[in-house]
């Protein structure tokens, strides 16, 4: 097992780790036990209780949080034409179609989210081998093989994250940073909280949500108690 630093094992003294925690509380633990020099994101990881390795138990979605993400969103869209030029006026940061196939070909990957018309999805299917594994193919679950690409854009530059399950029936989502206020965080978890339950699986048996905890990206886990109820979020 690695070394935690001195940091973190600080923090950690500071935690009842086996505490469940309302979400305001738990973030303004997480907040608190954050001491470096960047500002870390904070995300939140769902345990469920689905088979990942059935089809009709994995979800995979999206979820716009109502106070963004506070992270810069670098986005590529495949288009040509006048979707092109849509996407363009909406703020994306890379447009192009085989051109673009060719750059990721060769090994450009800086960006964080892959739009594409479904008229190009041919071409850009040859990419599954290298956008499929970083969770950065188009996928129309997702909202992001859609002719319209300008709102698709605008909505993931404006704090819409995509979420799926892993192979361990885990979901994970990042829900802001550190320096975000505890309501900010409170709100944007409850959008995620009411999307998780939303997707819950038809076959999902016995208890869906079995656990939730919080973290920033350096600092150790404070767990929500799963039946969390989040007012502050409507």
């Amino acid at each position: 097992m690695p070394q935690h630093g001195k940091k973190y094992q600080d923090a950690s003294k500071r935690l009842d780790k086996d505490r469940l925690h309302q979400p305001a509380e738990a973030f303004e633990l997480v907040k608190s036990m954050s001491n470096r020099k960047f500002d870390e994101s904070v995300e939140v990881a769902f345990r469920l209780g689905v088979d990942p390795r059935k089809a009709d138990q994995m979800l995979r979605g999206t979820v716009s949080l109502p106070s963004g993400t506070g992270k810069d969103v670098r986005v590529a869209v495949f288009a040509a034409g006048e979707a092109a030029r849509e996407a363009e006026a909406a703020g994306a940061d890379i447009v192009g179609a085989d051109d673009l196939v060719d750059r990721i070909q060769k090994g450009f990957l800086d960006f964080d989210v892959a739009i594409a018309t479904p008229d190009l999805m041919g071409q850009v299917g040859k990419l599954g081998r290298v956008l499929g594994p970083r969770g950065l193919m188009p996928n129309p679950k997702t909202g992001t093989v859609t002719p319209d690409v300008g709102r698709a854009v605008a909505e993931f530059k404006g704090g819409k994250v995509e979420y799926r399950t892993d192979r361990h029936g885990n979901v994970h989502v990042p829900i802001g940073r550190v320096s975000f206020e505890p309501a900010a965080l409170v709100s944007n978890f409850g959008a995620v909280l009411d999307e998780i339950n939303r997707a819950k699986p038809a076959a999902a048996k016995g208890r869906y949500i079995k656990g939730i905890t919080t973290s920033s990206t350096m600092g150790p886990g404070v767990k929500i108690a799963p039946d969390a109820r989040v007012e502050a979020a409507h």
